[in-house]
């Protein structure tokens, strides 16, 4: 089951597109990173995945094809928006109380006993707490939903790095214990590196690469050599990014470990933030010509 599936997807404002023919799929079970760089379109495409926004063209489903925003699919989401929402004058009881007045299904036992156990109190004003216990807050109402999917647009990138951390700790807790499958967007890279296990890239509202994490670093290497001898090189593989200097060339390219390195050359493995870095330089990378390869244990296309 795909948790999001879209084809064709578009959201345009006025004369400027935010997002534009974006296709994917993202199977259930997966803590899925949403990476792009300001204006990618990662925020509206979650918004449309939750339904806050309506499509300009193509569509968007959710949770084995339930179209985004109707009732069905509301009810086995959870959104926590960048900017936490909460308010900030209700207690964080009073924030349980309306929440499960507002849902049909809400673990309010569940929701007390977690915040019990990050000590937050129950008559303090959300306004009052700090921003990670606010995080955690607006955390713990998503998750005592129990939702099937949980989206998360920016989530850390207003907190120090312990409460970063412990947020995180959270989602991959729920995403193991409860088997929720987990969406979220941050330009915290190294973070990401730590929990995700796959990553959807987004650059100029359209996506670059999506798939496996454990795929896509399988499928890609960074090569260095010769500067005299790159092009040369290059043109027998799909170089992502180059880095070129006078006396050596660093390629960032679509390989695996079992297609032969040159003489003179070496071949080192790619870790999640070089290879988002890569494909953010070089938006439209995934689409360069190159060899296309099948399930013969080499080389497969990343899906666009």
């Amino acid at each position: 089951m795909n948790v999001v599936e879209t084809s064709g997807l578009g959201k345009r404002y006025g004369g400027t597109w935010a997002l534009r023919e974006c296709s994917l799929a993202i199977p259930a079970g997966h803590v899925a990173a949403l990476v792009g760089p300001n204006g990618a379109g990662k925020t509206t495409l979650l918004n449309l995945t939750v339904g806050l926004v309506a499509p300009s063209a193509g569509n968007v489903t959710v949770l084995g094809g339930l179209y985004a925003g109707s009732l069905a699919a509301l009810d086995g989401i959870a959104f926590v928006a960048q900017d936490t929402p909460l308010y900030k004058n209700l207690s964080a009881a009073d924030m349980l109380h309306l929440t499960s007045n507002l849902n049909r299904r809400f673990d309010e036992g569940y929701a007390k006993s977690r915040l019990h156990d990050l000590g937050i109190p129950l008559q303090r004003k959300a306004g009052k707490l700090s921003g990670g216990q606010q995080s955690q807050l607006a955390l713990t109402l998503a998750l005592a939903r129990r939702p099937r999917l949980l989206v998360l647009d920016e989530p850390v990138a207003m907190l120090h790095p312990i409460a970063r951390h412990d947020f995180m700790a959270t989602v991959l807790m729920a995403a193991a214990d409860d088997g929720v499958s987990v969406l979220l967007s941050s330009h915290v890279l190294a973070e990401l590196e730590r929990v995700a296990d796959y990553l959807v890239l987004l650059s100029h509202g359209r996506v670059q690469v999506a798939g496996e994490v454990d795929d896509l670093l399988a499928s890609h290497r960074v090569v260095t050599g010769p500067a005299a001898q790159a092009d040369q090189y290059a043109e027998l593989l799909i170089v992502v990014h180059a880095r070129r200097g006078e006396a050596q060339t660093h390629l960032l390219v679509r390989a695996t470990a079992e297609d032969p390195v040159p003489a003179g050359w070496e071949a080192h493995p790619v870790g999640l933030e070089e290879l988002a870095l890569a494909y953010l330089r070089e938006p439209g990378a995934a689409a360069l010509p190159g060899p296309d390869r099948g399930r013969d244990g080499k080389l497969s296309p990343v899906t666009r």
